[in-house]
C-alpha cells in the first residue's frame, strides 16, 4: 500500500516513515501542511497519516479541502494537544482515525492496518483467497498453510492484489499504490513481480485480463501469461 506521512516534525517523520516501510508500505513525506495538501490532492494513496500542527497549512484545513474535493482515502490524524474538543474536531473534518502524541509506532501499526483493511472491506487481520492466506498483523503469506517466502516487494504487491481480491488492477493502478513518487513509472517492474509471484503461489490465482490489467481469483482458470 502507499502512505503520505505529513508531519513537521523531521526526526519523527523519518520514524513513521521507517516503521511504515518496514511493514511493507510505500511511504511518501511532506513536512508542511501546503505540501501535504497538494500531494494528497494529487497523489492516489491508500491512507495517510496527518499531523494537525503543521506550518504553512494546518491539517484540519489540509483535510477539509481533501474531503471537500472528494478524497476518500483514510486518514489517521496525529495531535499533540490533548482536549477533547481538538480530537472531535479532528473527526468532524473527516479523519477515521486519532492519535495522541506521544504514541508507541506499534499502535500506530496496528491503527494504520485496520484503516487499509476497513477500506478495502475487510474485517480481520486475516485474509484469504483460495489456498493463500494473508496475515497482515505479522506481514506473512502462507499457501495451503504453508509459509510463502517474499521479498518486501513481491509482498506489496500480493497484498494489494489480495486486499482487491476479485478486481481487475491495472499496471498504473499499481504503479501509482506500490511504489514512492521517486519511482519510474516506465519500468516493467510489475511484470516480472507478477511472473515471480506467479512461480511461488499456485497457477492460475493471478489472472491476466488482457487489455486492462491482473485479477486475483480463488477459482483458477483465466490466463496467465503478464
Amino acid at each position: 500500500m502507499r502512505l503520505l506521512v505529513v508531519e513537521d516534525d523531521r526526526d519523527l517523520a523519518r520514524q513513521l516513515h521507517s516503521a511504515l516501510t518496514d511493514a511493507g508500505h510505500a511511504v511518501d513525506l511532506a513536512h508542511d501542511g501546503a505540501e501535504g495538501h497538494f500531494l494528497g490532492d494529487t497523489e492516489p494513496y491508500d491512507g495517510v497519516v496527518l499531523d494537525l500542527g503543521l506550518p504553512e497549512m494546518d491539517g484540519i484545513t489540509v483535510l477539509q479541502r481533501w474531503r471537500r474535493d472528494g478524497r476518500d482515502m483514510p486518514v489517521l490524524i496525529l495531535t499533540a494537544r490533548d482536549r477533547w474538543s481538538d480530537k472531535v474536531s479532528g473527526i468532524d473534518a473527516g479523519a477515521d482515525d486519532y492519535l495522541a502524541k506521544p504514541f508507541h509506532m506499534e499502535e500506530m501499526l496496528a491503527r494504520i492496518r485496520a484503516l487499509l483493511r476497513r477500506a478495502a472491506g475487510h474485517a480481520s487481520n486475516e485474509i484469504q483467497c483460495g489456498p493463500l492466506r494473508l496475515d497482515i498483523a505479522a506481514s506473512r503469506v502462507s499457501l495451503d498453510g504453508q509459509a510463502v517466502t517474499l521479498t518486501a516487494l513481491e509482498f506489496r504487491l500480493l497484498s494489494y492484489l489480495m486486499h482487491h481480491q476479485g478486481k481487475v488492477i491495472s499496471r498504473t493502478e499499481l504503479v501509482e499504490h506500490l511504489y514512492d513518487q521517486d519511482f519510474d513509472k516506465d519500468s516493467n517492474t510489475i511484470e516480472v513481480f507478477i511472473g515471480r509471484l506467479r512461480r511461488k503461489t499456485r497457477a492460475g490465482l493471478i489472472e491476466t485480463v488482457r487489455g486492462l490489467g491482473y485479477r486475483l481469483t480463488s477459482s483458477p482458470g483465466g490466463d496467465d501469461k503478464a
